[in-house]
């Protein structure tokens, strides 16, 4: 489970937002995830449960998520598709010189506190 360690980042970044800026609580934290990134929502949220309640900083906080769609595109022929829909290989041209653009990341978007 790799969901763990994603949130023992999220918190030492966390830490350090807020000691930048002053806060003393943090109420909310929205992440942006990527629909290939292999993150379960379900567990981070359930390591988020069990590591605000080592932060004093957390303890009351809430953790939300936005996702990010999989976007891939062709080096053949330049166009972007769905990952999801359609993997590896390009629907316009049937190559696979594909690279994905975007749906693979983890990104904190939004924290609010005081």
């Amino acid at each position: 489970m790799h969901e763990l360690g994603i949130v023992v980042h999220i918190v030492r970044t966390l830490e350090d937002v807020a000691q930048e800026n002053s806060l003393t609580d943090i109420r909310r934290v929205t992440l942006q995830i990527g629909k290939v990134s292999g993150i379960e929502p379900d567990y981070l949220v359930d390591c988020w449960e069990y590591y605000k309640k080592k932060v004093p900083l957390l303890k009351y906080s809430t953790l939300d998520y936005e996702w990010i769609e999989a976007i891939t595109i062709c080096h053949n022929c330049q166009n972007t598709y769905s990952t999801i829909d359609y993997g590896r290989e390009c629907p316009y041209c049937h190559s696979g010189n594909t690279v994905l653009l975007q749906g693979n990341e983890c990104l904190i978007k939004e924290i609010e506190g005081e």
